[in-house]
């Protein structure tokens, strides 16, 4: 049977945090001296204090970005008829695919405002994002949602969920902590330190969205998908469909950073 989490972590006064928002707070409490001592690894490309700024940006990027991509990827007719539903971000519903989406923007926008080099800034930013993601999946599984498919009861740790019946179920959020967290955390903060791979720009940025796009991809084969969509035609899910763009972008800036000499300068 699934553990009778509390969804909520504490209480602060009236004020009830959320294990959801606090994985999102100590993910950026995590991420944020990481990303500074990957920013001042040669070539240099920001400042601790670039970094702090882009925090914000950050923040916004994730929140907007992640629910406005659940809208129009996921509910886009049921947001249609009911638009101030939107506002309503402690009902849940966020996207991986908008937060990314959001990010980037957020990216190009302050690295413009700070000339800085886009993607030489976003391969120093990315590295720490599975930290997010990691600690984000296993804010899911506290909170008994996103479970996965039907399991062999003979499976060690198979789970019977409180919303998904009595069937014995996949706990895929763990999975996807494991993949899009951990595993993917390593391979990125391992590339990240090979000199050779910093300084052509745009290659760490290519290999995370692939890593992810296959991460996300493998962990939908055992995740359920969302009752208002179920399966698409030849039986693949949403969140695959969205990982093809994803995986085709990382190759191709992979590719583009490979083919293109080393730069010097790491600053527009």
């Amino acid at each position: 049977m699934f553990p009778g989490f509390d969804p909520v972590a504490f209480h602060v006064g009236p004020l009830a945090v959320r294990w959801y928002a606090l994985a999102y707070m100590v993910s950026f409490i995590i991420a944020l001296p990481i990303a500074k001592r990957l920013c001042r690894l040669s070539p240099e490309v920001a400042t601790g204090e670039q970094v702090d700024d882009f925090l914000f940006y950050a923040i916004l990027g994730v929140l907007v970005g992640g629910r406005l991509g659940y809208v129009l990827f996921y509910r886009p007719l049921d947001y249609l008829s009911n638009p101030l539903e939107i506002l309503k971000t402690w009902d849940g519903g966020m996207s991986f695919h908008g937060g990314a989406l959001g990010v980037i923007i957020a990216l190009a926008l302050f690295s413009w405002k700070k000339k800085l080099n886009f993607l030489a800034f976003s391969d120093r930013i990315v590295p720490v994002v599975p930290i997010g993601l990691g600690l984000g999946r296993c804010a899911n599984f506290v909170n008994g949602e996103l479970w996965g498919r039907a399991a062999s009861p003979d499976l060690p740790w198979a789970m019977v969920f409180p919303t998904g019946g009595p069937i014995a179920r996949h706990p895929s959020e763990l999975y996807e902590a494991l993949t899009e967290g951990v595993v993917l955390l390593t391979v990125m903060l391992f590339s990240a330190t090979r000199p050779r791979l910093r300084e052509h720009f745009g290659f760490l940025s290519g290999l995370f969205l692939f890593g992810y796009a296959c991460a996300r991809s493998f962990c939908e084969f055992f995740r359920q998908p969302d009752a208002n969509i179920g399966f698409l035609s030849g039986g693949v899910t949403m969140g695959q469909i969205l990982c093809i763009p994803m995986a085709m972008a990382g190759i191709g800036l992979m590719i583009y950073a490979l083919k293109n000499p080393r730069r010097e300068r790491a600053h527009a």
